[in-house]
């Protein structure tokens, strides 16, 4: 989390303020308001999101609102700040670390693919995060997406399930499994139409 945050500040050191306004990946949101989701969430212990929670009567989507706004800053200099103060954050919301190490590397590809940023991702990251996602719809459906499908990496040892092949790099299917749809134009494989196809699942 720590490499994959200072990644992130260092792509994003000097963007001309304008384009910290570009619509992210991230239904709704610029990539100045994922970067201050991402310090929000590096930022919150289980004890202060649960307040956050009971303070929003558990309407999840409106702490995460909420929690955006206080982190925002009134500046993108000032956003890229705070997101910098909290590169080296161990506190998390309550869930296994490896559910906030894939937040990273997926919200960072929220910011990056509309920049026109590429980052070449270890492989070891990008695979713990599919191997997780694979396994789990606790923070993000991902599991449910994939179901019925084998899903094979072409740049690493990932491969998981049966089913209609999907293939590509590990990046590309983490963030199809997440439900961006534009990668699956990076994919190939019988089972690629169904897998865009299950990109609006909630």
């Amino acid at each position: 989390m720590h490499a994959e945050r200072a990644a992130l500040a260092d792509d994003l050191a000097g963007l001309p303020e304008h384009r910290w306004a570009t619509p992210s990946l991230c239904a709704g949101l610029s990539v100045r308001e994922v970067v201050a989701h991402l310090t929000a969430g590096a930022s919150l212990n289980p004890f202060t999101w649960m307040a956050g929670v009971i303070r929003c009567r558990f309407d999840f989507d409106k702490q995460v609102a909420m929690r955006l706004a206080e982190y925002l800053g009134s500046t993108p200099a000032e956003t890229l700040a705070r997101f910098r103060q909290v590169g080296d954050s161990r506190t998390a919301p309550p869930g296994p670390n490896v559910a906030w190490l894939g937040e990273a590397v997926v919200h960072a590809e929220d910011i990056r693919r509309p920049l026109g940023v590429r980052r070449a991702y270890p492989i070891e990251t990008v695979t713990q995060v599919a191997e997780y996602y694979s396994r789990s719809d606790l923070v993000v459906v991902a599991k449910s997406r994939v179901q019925g499908l084998r899903l094979e990496a072409a740049d690493g040892p990932f491969a998981t399930g049966t089913g209609p092949l999907v293939r590509g790099a590990t990046l590309a299917l983490v963030m199809a499994m997440t439900g961006r749809a534009a990668y699956c134009e990076e994919l190939e494989g019988d089972g690629v139409a169904t897998l865009q196809d299950r990109a609006h699942m909630s």
